[in-house]
């Protein structure tokens, strides 16, 4: 008999996915560019020097995180921008700029307090 052990990785959540997603500077490049509406595959990847499949696959890293949606048009691909998925992301850094706002007020609050001539 043959034991086989097998190390299963646990699905990532949403926001490690798209985080992720994120990390890489052609992919947020790419989302830029889809801010001004759908393109191909090919008017996303001229600006990069690469071909077209390894645009593809920075697309379904995308689509993987609800970045990026597509369809056909056609005999074209079309990728758009799906803004929602960036909503977690962005309530789960709200919660960290409120605290560091209200640290950097009490700051400026002791700096005021420093530079105060004695009395």
């Amino acid at each position: 008999m043959h034991n086989q052990v097998v190390i299963e990785k646990p699905p990532a959540d949403q926001l490690s996915v798209v985080f992720g997603a994120l990390a890489d500077p052609t992919r947020r490049a790419i989302l830029e560019r889809l801010v001004a509406g759908e393109a191909t595959v090919g008017e996303l990847g001229a600006p990069f020097r690469m071909s077209q499949p390894a645009v593809s696959k920075h697309l379904k890293v995308l689509e993987a995180a609800g970045l990026v949606s597509r369809r056909r048009r056609g005999t074209a691909n079309l990728s758009r921008l799906e803004p929602e998925a960036l909503r977690e992301a962005d309530d789960w850094l709200e919660r960290y700029r409120q605290a560091w706002e209200e640290r950097f007020e009490r700051l400026d609050e002791v700096l005021d307090e420093l530079q105060r001539p004695p009395r």
